[in-house]
């Protein structure tokens, strides 16, 4: 198990992605692939009250639901380590104290807990003075309804400001970040949040951790996918792309492994990362993310990754 910056959080190295649940997933689906998440050693789960507003028929809060569900029939919350997010849903928009406040209660009983893991600030909100937010979540832990916060989608920047008023005011703190980051997308958080990330002691935990299914490796020239994302993947599939791909082939057979399983453990192994987030809209997909969770990688393999996804 690994440790969520300066919480007492521990988690598995592969966090379940939550927001196919309620979208592409159904109930009955969503607990098969929580079930084998849960069975081969998974405990951290990461959902956001916005997923998935936007399919059709549903309002938002649908991924809440299913995995509040979940952990009410299993009898697990306990084992189980969830993270949500506050601010990106139309419904409950922006991190002012009075939101965060409204949305967090809705968050809880979604999920039919008392209280949630890992509080995200789902993107950040220049609208709202980063001290009422600090304010907010601090009270949050303070009041046992959260446990530990963190940041999603901020810059450096704004990131190393929300820290800094924290420490000054003697709140509660991110402890979290959660970044666009994969083999495909490098450079943003390489080189300006990873050395931030770092120095505060800050856990990462990537998303779009396969590149919109990219590095799962069933994008292929000439090859027709299936998939809400599949558009977003194919961007990905010029010369670098293609290179990539066929390194990650290359090792996937070495160790028999699954393509996306070693683009995981790539991201796994990067300074600063603690859990690459990755969803799967059913058991076959989970099946081949999860080998992921044992797989090593040597040392010349994740160099070669890295020179050739540079």
């Amino acid at each position: 198990m690994l440790k969520i910056g300066s919480s007492d959080l521990e988690v598995s190295r592969l966090c379940l992605g939550g927001n196919v649940f309620g979208w592409t997933a159904d109930r009955d689906t969503s607990f098969a692939v929580l079930d084998a998440y849960a069975a081969a050693g998974g405990n951290f789960v990461d959902t956001a009250d916005s997923y998935f507003w936007r399919a059709p028929g549903n309002s938002g809060g649908e991924s809440e639901a299913i995995i509040g569900e979940w952990m009410a029939s299993r009898g697990n919350r306990d084992a189980v380590v969830v993270a949500t997010k506050v601010g990106s849903w139309p419904e409950r928009k922006g991190l002012s104290a009075k939101n965060i406040a409204e949305a967090v209660d809705d968050s809880l009983r979604r999920l039919r807990t008392d209280y949630i893991d890992l509080y995200y600030a789902h993107r950040d909100d220049p609208d709202t003075a980063q001290e009422e937010t600090a304010d907010a979540f601090d009270a949050l832990v303070r009041a046992g309804k959260v446990r530990a916060i963190g940041a999603s989608n901020f810059t450096a920047e704004r990131l190393r400001s929300a820290l800094e008023i924290s420490a000054r005011d003697g709140l509660a703190s991110y402890v979290a970040l959660q970044p666009h980051y994969n083999l495909m997308e490098r450079e943003e958080y390489e080189n300006a949040l990873a050395p931030l990330v770092e120095s505060e002691g800050l856990a990462c935990m990537p998303y779009y951790a396969l590149a919109k299914g990219f590095l799962t490796g069933k994008y292929r020239p000439d090859t027709q996918v299936d998939s809400e994302r599949s558009e977003g993947a194919l961007a990905y599939l010029d010369d670098r792309g293609r290179a990539v791909l066929a390194v990650l082939d290359e090792i996937a057979a070495g160790h028999g492994a699954p393509v996306a399983a070693v683009a995981l453990a790539w991201l796994a192994e990067q300074p600063t990362v603690t859990a690459p987030i990755a969803s799967a809209r059913n058991p076959e997909q989970l099946a081949a993310l999860l080998p992921m969770l044992d797989l090593q990688l040597t040392d010349d393999e994740l160099r070669l990754l890295s020179h050739v996804s540079a």
